[in-house]
């Protein structure tokens, strides 16, 4: 009987620990396509991500664009550090400095992804329209 107890316990503990919120972060930099766009990009910020069963949820803040932010994206990546396509938007200030936020559901492929690095956010600004901040979602 104490067997049962304690296998019961386990699984309900590993249940629970399974479950239990993921934090990642990052730090967003400014990352110059070309040479020419040096003089358009420039600033900071940090994010932080928190995955809870499928459902991510971001929030962070910038400083420093030289122009207004215009959009905030969750990109995907095959391999880290590579650009890859937009798959999520987030809330951004319109503005050289403030805030984003936003959740999305992640698939299963998605959530793995995220795990092994290859999520990052982007911030475009209105003379950076390709991108001006970036930063790798870490656990």
């Amino acid at each position: 009987m104490q067997i049962k107890a304690c296998l019961a316990l386990a699984a309900v503990a590993a249940v629970a620990l399974a479950q239990s919120p993921a934090t990642f972060k990052t730090r967003l930099a400014p990352v110059a396509h070309e040479m020419s766009e040096l003089d358009r990009i420039g600033g900071t910020g940090q994010a932080t991500a928190t995955l809870a069963g499928s459902k991510l949820t971001v929030s962070g803040t910038f400083e420093g664009l030289k122009s207004p932010a215009t959009i905030a994206q969750i990109h995907r990546s095959s391999v880290a550090g590579v650009r890859g396509p937009n798959i999520f938007d987030l809330t951004v200030d319109k503005a050289t400095s403030g805030k984003i936020s936003g959740s999305v559901t992640l698939d299963a492929d998605q959530t793995e992804s995220l795990r092994k690095g290859r999520l990052y956010i982007q911030i475009h600004s209105e003379k950076a329209p390709d991108g001006n901040l970036w930063g790798w979602l870490m656990q």
